[in-house]
């Protein structure tokens, strides 16, 4: 139950520093593209790819809590979806395409950045 716990705990503060960061990056940006959550699931993916490439490295509760947990509420595709379709529809059609493509691309190429470095780690 202790590992539950701290699982959401981890979760609440994922989405704290997901609008922390977001809000730094697009301060005074509003109805531009979406930098600041790019950003958000460009970082997490690496980190979450990383904790994935250590493995045994990092026990198997403390992976949940922070891949799960922390970076689960920090990461967000359901704002990626929002913002592609508010993109399209205020007329920036370009804009939503490379939001999500770019976002598929970038997040993939930094799990994959993340999973390499993580297996480097001596087991």
């Amino acid at each position: 139950m202790l590992e539950f716990g701290m699982l959401v705990a981890g979760g609440a503060v994922g989405a704290g520093l997901r609008y922390l960061a977001d809000g730094a990056v697009m301060r005074g940006r509003r109805g531009v593209f979406p930098l600041g959550i790019l950003l958000v699931n460009l970082s997490g993916s690496f980190v979450l790819a990383l904790l994935t490439g250590l493995g045994a490295v990092i026990a198997p509760a403390w992976a949940a809590i922070l891949g799960v947990g922390l970076l689960g509420g920090f990461t967000t595709f359901s704002t990626v979806s929002v913002e592609t379709i508010l993109l399209a529809e205020g007329g920036r059609r370009d804009w939503a395409w490379v939001n999500l493509v770019g976002t598929l691309v970038v997040c993939v190429v930094a799990a994959w950045i993340g999973v390499g470095i993580g297996g480097l780690a001596p087991r």
